[in-house]
């Protein structure tokens, strides 16, 4: 079965719901969670999610560091955005930070189970389909902006411009 790509206006392009995630690396492990409930319910990603009204990015991944795994990320970076069409929840615009250092131990919860993972075995297979396009490259130190389209869980179509820093 062939899906047909939905026209998206990206010049007039807005997320009806900002969010963000986050990617902590420490020893050539990045901390990932399984998430447990919520959008993504069973997929392996960074922690992170909606952004409250009147909150900064950065004060929304901290917020959702603590929330999740009970650990509070130290000096996050952005690193990029992601803008995401879906096809059956809201439009997602997300802002994507990196830390190196932390407070707290990474502790399981009702939202996450914490996953530390070397860097050269991220289980792309148990992820987002866009993750393959540029968690590498962020790791590694590359800032990005990137456009999708996704069909349920299956993405479409993207556009990725990694930035020069």
């Amino acid at each position: 079965m062939v899906m047909a790509i939905r026209e998206v206006d990206w010049q007039h392009w807005h997320g009806e719901m900002p969010a963000t995630l986050m990617f902590v690396v420490q020893e050539g492990k990045v901390l990932l969670i399984e998430k447990l409930r919520g959008i993504g319910k069973g997929k392996v990603n960074g922690p992170g999610g909606k952004i409250d009204p009147g909150e900064t990015p950065e004060q929304c991944v901290v917020r959702e560091c603590q929330e999740e795994l009970h650990i509070t990320p130290l000096d996050p970076v952005k690193m990029g955005e992601l803008c995401f069409a879906m096809s059956d929840i809201p439009d997602i615009h997300c802002h994507v930070f990196m830390a190196t250092r932390y407070e707290g131990v990474p502790t399981a919860t009702e939202e996450a189970i914490p996953l530390w993972t070397d860097l050269d075995q991220i289980p792309y297979d148990r992820m987002w389909e866009d993750d393959r396009c540029w968690l590498a490259g962020m790791l590694a130190g590359r800032k990005f902006f990137g456009r999708f389209i996704f069909e349920g869980e299956t993405m479409l179509w993207h556009e990725l411009d990694w930035q020069a820093h």
